[in-house]
């Protein structure tokens, strides 16, 4: 995992690559969750503002809103998750991702916690 990574206190991750923000959950959030069972995921073209439900996902534990860490329109989603949604737990940061975003306000990434502020915060709700 690379330091681009930013977090949400609501453990959604974001790279920014070539303009476009790819988004996914942490590994925190998916040992949290369990095993994932199904995934509902944005239709492309849709608007979300930074903080708004994109995605929900089932685990055997819990239903889960996943939140947009940044404003912007959905222009791409993981659907190889549909079939295979376990993937999020095999992979989290990298096939897991759930949706790619063209970011309306970047300095919204910004804001975001770095990887080190991310594991202090999950260290202080543990």
């Amino acid at each position: 995992m690379s330091s681009e990574l930013k977090f949400t206190k609501e453990h959604e991750w974001i790279k920014i690559r070539d303009e476009v923000a790819i988004i996914g959950i942490s590994d925190f959030a998916q040992e949290q969750l369990g095993d994932i069972v199904s995934i509902e995921l944005p239709k492309p073209g849709s608007i979300f503002r930074q903080g708004q439900t994109m995605a929900i996902i089932d685990s055997v534990k819990a239903s889960s809103d996943i939140y947009a860490p940044i404003s912007g329109e959905i222009i791409e989603v993981n659907d190889g998750l549909i079939e295979k949604p376990e993937i999020i737990n095999q992979s989290p940061y990298d096939s897991g991702w759930i949706a790619k975003i063209k970011p309306s306000n970047i300095e919204e990434f910004e804001s975001l916690m770095t990887k080190e502020k991310y594991d202090r915060y999950i260290g202080e709700i543990e």
